[in-house]
């Protein structure tokens, strides 16, 4: 898909800033090799995938990220 053809369209519910990320501090796992990198700003937990930074990111709020992390300690998303 050519570069700036994609739309985006808010989500019915959708209840979180359209935060300007272009200044955040993405940090990686502690070891610096997954492919996820996080940035807390301006409240809020933004997610992306490291090897593409210019696609979208995935916004969370605190809460929504602290059951993610809970769910990932427990097990659930475990695919193996």
């Amino acid at each position: 898909m050519a570069e700036g053809t994609i739309q985006q369209h808010p989500l019915a519910g959708w209840d979180k800033p359209d935060l300007d990320l272009s200044g955040a501090d993405w940090r990686s796992s502690s070891e610096g090799r997954g492919d996820v990198q996080i940035a807390f700003v301006e409240g809020f937990i933004a997610m992306r995938n490291a090897g593409r930074p210019e696609s979208p990111s995935l916004i969370f709020t605190p809460a929504e990220w602290g059951a993610f992390v809970h769910g990932a300690r427990e097990g659930e998303f475990d695919l193996t």
